[in-house]
Formats: structure tokens, sequence, C-alpha cells
């Protein structure tokens, strides 16, 4: 059996009280993937940055 499978099966199993926690974890969960996937980019776009700046970069894209 999976994890998800695995989670379907407790989810059945449980009481109200504790699947509105366990929606409210998973909402958090998905919310902080997001920023963090949010700030993983702009902090690789402002090193990247003085890369994508140089006309060596402009060469190596040019025939693309």
């Amino acid at each position: 059996m999976n994890r998800k499978e695995l989670l379907i099966k407790e989810v059945e199993n449980s009481p109200d009280f504790i699947l509105q926690e366990v929606w409210d974890f998973l909402q958090f969960l998905k919310a902080k993937y997001q920023q963090d996937k949010l700030e993983m980019s702009v902090i690789s776009e402002s090193s990247l940055q003085k890369d994508w700046l140089q006309p060596e970069e402009d060469e190596a894209w040019q025939n693309l």
C-alpha cells in the first residue's frame, strides 16, 4: 500500500475534529512549499543575474 492509500485509510477512520486539523496542516504545508519555491526562484534569479548580463551568455544562447 502506498502512502496515499495509507493516508486515505487513516482519513476514513478519523473523527471530524482530527480531519479539520489534518486539513489545516495540509493547507499550511502546501502554502509553505509554494513560498519555498518562490523564494528559491528569487534567490536563483538574483545569483544568476550577474551571469545573464555577460556578453558571453548572449553569444551562447543566440543560436537556440
